[in-house]
């Protein structure tokens, strides 16, 4: 038994948090927002969050972020946009001893950092991992077999994490791979934006597959650019994760992309959806690939549709109009 604290109360914090509960953890989430507490407090649940999942009275919740301390694991729960300032907070009360547990999907705004390498920054005095996979909160609250991986640089840590977190509906594996496991998490939040677009305008599964192929092309290129093993992104964090988030209706990152495809405007979606992580990761993922020197044509071509005013039928013109390429590259997951 741990006692663990989940930063953040949104979908995939709190169904963390019950899942921890349920395997018989002490269990804290902590939030930002004393309206999401009461909320939590007075009805159980979380409706705007994970709607229909009843929060286990045996969860302490709380607006402190001083009780990060004397805890076994700190659980990083949080949009991406807020990682650095909240663990900037919390790590003046978090004990060296205590693991720090990434799962937040994205590149920093600016320094296109990457969320362990943010958190390993703000708890600079603690071992830090990422936790990632094909996982929507929905399905880990109710109990329905998930598996995911974890990666640190201290095999370790990840096997203490491995063995704190699996149950018997939550599989966790091991992988040596950190910067492989964050790039995969991210960037599928990209692809599966995209792959709304394409449900969004009609398109078929042909599309879509050839989307999600040339997809995870596109992340194991850059991932690998940057450290990455190929074989990481032929795993759960990249194309488990990658189906997932695709081809779900609990997908954020998809639901917005069908309502872009469909014509409305990618401010409004983001809006209507909630928080979607690909919608900023877009941008920050083809300046990587500036940066890096390394051809994204997908997620070039949805940059234009999202900040550009590019109508997203032309994008799959630009796309299916490129020059003639051979498909086996030798950098692809080899």
């Amino acid at each position: 038994m741990a006692d663990i604290i989940v930063l953040g109360s949104g979908g995939f914090g709190l169904a963390l948090a019950i899942m921890c509960d349920n395997a018989g953890h002490n269990v804290t989430v902590w939030s930002k927002f004393q309206d999401e507490i009461d909320t939590i407090k007075r009805t159980g649940e979380l409706k705007a969050k994970l709607p229909g999942v009843q929060v286990n009275r045996s969860v302490r919740l709380t607006t402190d972020i001083s009780e990060v301390s004397d805890k076994d694991m700190i659980i990083v729960g949080i949009p991406t946009s807020f990682v650095r300032e909240v663990c900037t907070e919390a790590s003046k009360y978090a004990d060296s001893r205590t693991v720090v547990v990434n799962t937040a999907k994205g590149l920093e705004k600016g320094s296109l950092k990457t969320m362990c390498q943010v958190c390993g920054e703000c708890f600079h005095d603690n071992p830090v991992a990422v936790l990632t996979g094909p996982s929507h909160a929905e399905e880990v609250a109710r109990g329905i077999p998930t598996t995911v991986c974890t990666a640190s640089s201290d095999r370790e840590i990840s096997y203490y994490i491995q063995n704190t977190l699996s149950n018997k509906t939550f599989r966790v594996y091991v992988n040596d791979d950190v910067i492989g496991c964050e790039i995969g998490g991210s960037l599928k939040n990209v692809i599966a934006l995209a792959a709304g677009v394409c449900d969004g305008l009609g398109l078929g599964d042909n599309t879509k597959a050839a989307l999600m192929t040339r997809g995870i092309r596109e992340i194991s290129r850059i991932g690998i650019a940057m450290g990455g093993a190929a074989e990481t992104f032929a795993g759960l964090s990249g194309i488990g994760d990658l189906i997932v988030t695709c081809c779900s209706m609990h997908s954020r990152n998809r639901r917005a992309g069908i309502l872009i495809g469909q014509g409305v405007s990618p401010e409004e979606a983001v809006r209507r959806v909630g928080t979607v992580e690909g919608y900023i990761c877009t941008k920050n993922a083809y300046e990587l690939s500036k940066k890096l020197g390394i051809e994204m044509p997908i997620t070039e071509q949805l940059a234009k549709v999202l900040f550009e005013g590019e109508p997203a039928a032309n994008t799959i013109r630009n796309l299916m109009g490129r020059p003639a390429k051979n498909e086996t590259e030798n950098d692809f997951l080899s």
